[in-house]
């Protein structure tokens, strides 16, 4: 059944855009692709009709202009019915894609976010279909509402986290592996982008902070991955569940009235939670416990292990 969603994303897409991408191989880690472009066919042209075909009566000429005027405004009516359809069909096309995941990682990732590296190896090549159709849809992206972007990205960098892993499994930690953060191996439109670029260039730029809880380094210190795909349609309950969870981990962040010893995420990233107020206003959105703008704040060790 997945292999049928793939097929018909593809065509769906192929279809709207009028353009046929081909998946490429990896370069190499830091290089960049030259890209380059068809040369279309010659178009086609038609030899203007002579003299003798043309009607030499006024009548008939503003018959013909009137016909013409109706065929154009027929053709510019359709153009929007067209674009409308395109829409509600990309629309559609992304559920679709996110079924995908939300299966895989309802397959892999226990209810408290461990993972099985084993079980997604076994399923890899499912998760190299759904990133293909990832790329895919990339094009008609900017169509799309900043929902469904944020909702894309997000699964984009969990999926794309996880194919790094296994690409280099086994391994104890994501940073045994080389610049795991910096390795462009994946190709969305005409660039290959790596995990940073996802984080700090695109999602980070959304101003929508709780994408912290969201998106997951593969280490028992980052918030637990999420065992379902992320959605326009569920995003803000997503998005506040995963940071309530977050927050409530002892084993993350130890929280009081007048006393907060915090994950790194919080220093490493402290502009992201200051842009409506303090941290501490951030904070208390989403805790049970109200803390004071004067507690004693510290930050915990981060634990790089593999989150299995």
């Amino acid at each position: 059944m997945k292999i049928i969603y793939i097929c018909f994303l593809v065509i769906l897409i192929t279809s709207c855009s009028g353009t046929k991408r081909a998946i490429e191989s990896v370069p190499d880690k830091t290089k960049e692709v030259e890209i380059t472009t068809e040369k279309p066919d010659k178009v086609a042209t038609t030899e203007p009709k002579s003299v003798n075909e043309i009607k030499d009566n006024n009548t008939a000429a503003e018959v013909t202009t009137e016909e013409d005027t109706k065929e154009l405004n027929k053709k510019q009516g359709d153009s929007i019915s067209d674009n409308v359809s395109l829409k509600q069909d990309i629309s559609k096309s992304e559920g679709y894609l996110h079924d995908l995941f939300d299966s895989l990682l309802q397959k892999h990732v226990s209810s408290d976010g461990k993972v099985s590296y084993k079980g997604f190896k076994n399923s890899h090549k499912e998760l190299l279909d759904y990133i293909d159709v990832l790329t895919m849809l990339y094009p008609e992206l900017s169509k799309l509402s900043r929902e469904d972007k944020l909702a894309y990205w997000i699964n984009a960098y969990n999926s794309l986290t996880i194919d790094l892993i296994l690409r280099n499994y086994p391994l104890k930690s994501i940073k045994d592996i080389k610049d795991p953060w910096d390795q462009r191996l994946w190709k969305f439109g005409d660039k290959w982008l790596n995990l940073n670029d996802i984080e700090h260039k695109i999602l980070r730029k959304m101003n929508e902070p709780r994408i912290h809880f969201a998106i997951v380094c593969a280490s028992e210190s980052c918030p637990k991955l999420l065992n379902e795909a992320f959605t326009a349609d569920n995003l803000e309950l997503q998005l506040t569940s995963v940071t309530k969870v977050f927050l409530s981990d002892t084993s993350k962040n130890e929280i009081s009235e007048d006393n907060i010893k915090l994950s790194k995420i919080f220093k490493w990233f402290a502009k992201d939670f200051k842009n409506n107020g303090s941290l501490i206003d951030f904070l208390n959105q989403y805790t049970e416990v109200t803390i004071s703008n004067k507690a004693k704040k510290s930050f915990k060790d981060y634990d790089w292990s593999l989150n299995n």
